[in-house]
This record gives C-alpha cells, structure tokens and sequence, in this order.
C-alpha cells in the first residue's frame, strides 16, 4: 500500500544526507589546517563559514563584528582560503604525488 521507507523520509524536504556527511568531513579536514592561519584569518573563517558552532556570517557581518572594512574581511578570506588550499594540496602531495602550489606572494595583502 502506502508504505513509507526510511529512504523515502530521507529524500524528502530537507538536506541531502550525502550532502551533510560531505560538509561535516569538509569542516573536520579545514579544522586540520587551521594551524596555519594567523588568529585574524581563523576568526574571519569561523564566522564567514559557521565553524566552532557560529552561524554563517557574511563579510558585512564580520566587519562590523570586528570594527574593520568589509573589503579587509574581504581581503582576509580570500588569503585565508588561498592558505588553507595550499596547505590541502600539500596534504595531497604527499599522499598522491606532485599537486600545484599557488605562491603566497601573489596574494592579496
């Protein structure tokens, strides 16, 4: 008849699950190169992308939260992210052979 299967009230209206298990190993793996942002860096990348429990923030949030420019936060995320990719492809260089590394020198200050 009507029966209803958990892979049915897993499909509907909400979240892909796939989708959420992909995001929590996302964040637990950006959580392992943390390490190399400074503390302006993390913070601006624990309230732009909702880490540590925080609600996403968008950048205006973010400066007015700290008292900066939104182009700084801007600025910020951008060399953070850079860092936390060339810290990743490191990460995979090791495992998997050569991987590209983007210079930090062409990074936005």
């Amino acid at each position: 008849g009507n029966e209803i299967s958990l892979l049915d009230v897993l499909q509907e209206d909400g979240p892909d699950i796939a989708d959420l298990i992909q995001l929590k190993m996302e964040k637990k793996q950006v959580y392992g190169f943390m390490n190399v942002l400074d503390e302006r860096e993390k913070e601006v990348i624990i309230y732009r992308f909702g880490l540590e429990h925080e609600k996403e923030k968008t950048q205006r949030e973010i400066a007015k939260e700290l008292g900066i420019s939104r182009s700084y936060v801007s600025r910020i995320e951008k060399r953070a992210l850079l860092k936390l990719f060339q810290e990743f492809y490191k990460q995979q260089k090791q495992v998997s052979g050569d991987m590209p590394s983007i210079p930090l020198n062409k990074i936005d200050r």
